[in-house]
């Protein structure tokens, strides 16, 4: 039964799926207190409740919006946003840290671009393949799409920062699936994918050296131990000193001991799952299967193609996301600096999450709308 648009309110809001992030976001707090209590780093978990505070706000304000008035104007957000990602690399306009120049600098406040540009890329994905109007897609539709992508990847790779910039990849991957991808095209855009990739790492311009240290290191972190194999060597004796129960808030001693790199951010669940064991990083890792399938039922139950396609671009985003940063805690995976989602310190992170989530409320929401 559908309702118009002027009595469109807040029933259909999935307060179950947003139960489940605020338990996440909780548990992210308390982490972050108790593995900085002894660091640096202290006064973290304070920041990180007003940016889920924040986020919050944004999420709702996102889900009264229309989806599909985000889609007509994201031809302008993706220019307005590949603005940003080039004058950011401008020295003077762009903040160094790090070795990196990835923010502009707005008062006390620090601007991310490349972050929110994967909310933009996600919706602009959605409406390029929606608009193919589901028929078979053609090698001049795939390389639009490679373009479409690619362009904002570049220049965020050129900052440097490989771990957002790979985060762009899922998007692609997910719109080219499902926006009808064939089998011969699959296997063609994977050996073409081999020979590209063996060529930026052969090239040494694209990636530096310390890169491709962080890239290879987790293959024999002990070849290493002190350079390029220190994080996940000290990750991995987080995880196995936890044990079955884990030793305790405040008592994990490679965290509190300080041998844990930043353990409130890029390896938030080596500290977690030191401090509570296999039992509590299983129930955490629960949590986002089923935040993650709560998604995948709004995308099966959305009105139309594009708020499907925006909702799965929001799901490849986020289990990419988790997979390569749980996968990097347990030496699975190189470490790239990518966030936990919601559990990791930072703004940008936190921000583009919940307002990702309010738009895949937005299209829950206008299920039965007209």
């Amino acid at each position: 039964m559908s309702v118009s648009r002027r009595f469109l309110s807040f029933r259909d809001f999935d307060w179950t799926l947003l139960a489940m992030v605020l338990l996440l976001c909780t548990l992210s707090v308390f982490e972050i207190y108790s593995a900085t209590l002894h660091t640096r780093y202290t006064g973290f978990h304070t920041k990180q409740v007003f940016w889920i505070l924040g986020g919050i706000i944004g999420m709702f304000l996102f889900a009264k919006i229309d989806y599909h008035k985000l889609i007509d104007f994201t031809p302008w957000f993706y220019g307005a946003f590949l603005f940003l990602l080039g004058i950011v690399l401008i020295p003077g306009i762009g903040h160094k840290a790090l070795g990196a120049r990835r923010w502009i600098k707005l008062g006390p406040i620090l601007f991310q671009p490349s972050e929110w540009v994967k909310l933009v890329l996600i919706v602009a994905v959605a409406r390029y393949f929606a608009n193919l109007g589901g028929r078979s897609l053609t090698a001049r539709d795939i390389f639009k799409a490679f373009v479409l992508v690619g362009v904002p990847m570049l220049l965020v790779l050129k900052q440097p920062d490989l771990g957002t910039s790979l985060t762009f990849a899922p998007i692609l991957i997910a719109g080219l699936f499902l926006g009808g991808i064939n089998l011969r095209q699959s296997l063609i855009l994977l050996a073409a994918g081999a020979v590209f990739i063996a060529g930026v790492w052969t090239s040494g311009k694209v990636l530096k050296p310390y890169q491709k240290a962080r890239l290879t290191s987790f293959i024999n972190p002990d070849n290493d131990p002190r350079g390029s194999g220190y994080q996940i060597r000290q990750s991995l004796i987080a995880v196995g000193s936890g044990g079955i129960w884990g030793q305790g808030s405040e008592k994990g001693t490679q965290t509190q001991g300080d041998f844990l790199p930043i353990p409130h951010a890029d390896f938030i669940f080596a500290a977690f799952s030191e401090e509570h064991g296999f039992v509590g990083a299983s129930l955490v890792l629960l949590l986002y299967f089923s935040i993650l399938m709560r998604l995948i039922q709004n995308a099966q139950t959305a009105a139309d193609l594009p708020g499907s396609l925006i909702i799965m671009g929001i799901v490849a985003v986020l289990t990419f996301q988790i997979a390569v940063n749980v996968g990097m805690v347990i030496g699975f995976m190189p470490v790239t600096g990518i966030p936990l989602p919601l559990m990791s310190y930072g703004g940008s992170s936190v921000l583009f999450t919940f307002l990702a989530l309010g738009v895949a409320m937005n299209v829950r929401m206008r299920r039965f709308v007209n």
